[in-house]
């Protein structure tokens, strides 16, 4: 059973993982206050894709549990019928064999099978995984915090050490490279297109084996979210509209009733990758609790529960 806490706690960082964080340790029993540089809809967890898949984190046993338990937490809010934005979705993850999955994952995923030619021209398989609306999630999560008693305020900060409360938690992503200072955490630039939806209703997840190019697509209500890219080490946030026709190109390659859908918006964020995540604590000098809970990568919203409630145990609940 998940145990108590009393006292202050300030979460550093509004994106999916210091948001659940927050919720995490607010229905404990902490005074919890999210301080943010911006607004939660402009954050990089706004811009993700939100498929549930451990995609470019590291370690990868530690990312398998934290995202069975996310898978947990993913799976109730889908069948309580919650405003979450999460619903289960099938689709093809192509280019993945049966061994991806066999020892951790496959037993928990039922009616994993083999994608059929139809369903992908490569191998992949076919799977049933909580697709999240991050228009609709992150919004959630604000209310949940709210209703536990928790607040989200626009402030930035500049040093950690500037954050008077007896337990800090760092969840700044990208942004603790210059908080920690961490040099290791490093931007991979994903761009993506919104598109209106011609009528898919399955995802598909695919990289070609020759150029080693990704492209996604994820149905939400209304329209399409089209990616993408993995640029290491490339800080810009504004979209190349090369890029981008490329992106539709690809997708409707894939799904050929994408070709010529109107494009409603275009997106660009940087996920804040590191080697391995860092989830730990540290006491700091004047014997208040630091916790940090970051490096995540492109995995953000898969692993979001499991580190929030590893990250509340390490804050003493």
């Amino acid at each position: 059973m998940d145990s108590e806490l009393d006292g202050d706690v300030v979460v550093v960082g509004a994106g999916v993982t210091g948001l659940t964080t927050a919720v995490v340790l607010a229905e404990r029993g902490a005074r919890v206050r999210v301080w943010t540089r911006e607004p939660v809809e402009r954050t990089t967890s706004a811009v993700a894709g939100a498929l549930w898949w451990p995609y470019r984190i590291a370690p990868a046993a530690a990312a398998r549990a934290w995202a069975l338990r996310s898978l947990d937490v993913y799976e109730g809010l889908a069948a309580r019928g919650e405003p979450a934005g999460v619903r289960m979705a099938e689709g093809v993850l192509g280019e993945t064999g049966r061994d991806e999955v066999d020892g951790w994952a496959a037993e928990r995923l039922p009616g994993l099978r083999a994608a059929t030619a139809r369903e992908h021209p490569r191998p992949g398989l076919w799977v049933r995984l909580p697709l999240i609306d991050m228009s609709v999630h992150l919004p959630y999560l604000c209310a949940r915090l709210r209703a536990a008693g928790g607040t989200v305020e626009t402030r930035a900060v500049t040093r950690l050490a500037e954050v008077r409360a007896p337990v800090v938690v760092n969840c700044a992503g990208l942004g603790a490279r210059t908080l920690v200072p961490d040099a290791s955490v490093r931007p991979v630039r994903g761009q993506l297109v919104v598109v209106a939806n011609p009528g898919v209703r399955t995802w598909t997840v695919s990289t070609d084996p020759d150029s080693g190019e990704l492209a996604y697509v994820f149905p939400h209500a209304g329209r399409l979210v089209l990616g993408g890219t993995a640029e290491e080490d490339a800080w810009s946030v504004e979209p190349d509209p090369v890029v981008a026709a490329a992106i539709v190109r690809r997708c409707a390659a894939l799904r050929p009733e994408i070709a010529g859908a109107r494009v409603l918006e275009h997106r660009v964020g940087l996920r804040p990758a590191r080697d391995t995540v860092r989830l730990e604590r540290e006491v700091l000098p004047d014997g208040r609790l630091l916790v940090h809970n970051y490096g995540h990568g492109g995995a953000g919203v898969t692993v979001a529960w499991g580190c929030a409630r590893d990250a509340a145990r390490l804050a003493g609940g």
